[in-house]
């Protein structure tokens, strides 16, 4: 099954970061096992209209983890390395999601306060 790539422009996170993340996802998540082809470079920059430097940093630096492998002339395959999220890696993708929504409800006139109030409300449902 090949892994659906999107880019959240306004999330002020960098494209390579969340194309390294979804990839980690998707191996966390059972999406894609070992031996699974990823999109070469050149076509996924033209499915998300981005430079093929960008997704070319993104793969090298799944690679450098050993998440995937390339093999010159066939591809990028995803590797036999197991995603295993820590509690460093757990926090920085909470962050990392907190700053997302607080950029997003703030271009609606939205407060931290007001955010809170609203979770607060939830929870005692």
């Amino acid at each position: 099954m090949a892994i659906q790539f999107e880019l959240d422009l306004k999330s002020g996170v960098p494209f390579y970061r969340q194309i390294i993340d979804r990839v980690r996802s998707a191996i966390a998540t059972g999406e894609v096992g070992p031996g699974d082809r990823l999109p070469t470079v050149r076509q996924l920059a033209v499915d998300l209209s981005i430079n093929p430097n960008t997704v070319g940093r993104a793969y090298t630096e799944l690679e450098l983890t050993g998440l995937v492998e390339t093999q010159m002339g066939s591809g990028t395959f995803v590797g036999q390395r197991e995603v295993r999220r820590d509690d460093v890696e757990r926090r920085r993708l909470l962050d990392q999601h907190c700053q997302e929504f607080l950029s997003r409800v703030s271009t609606h006139g939205f407060t931290i306060d007001d955010v809170l109030d609203a979770l607060s409300a939830r929870r005692k449902r």
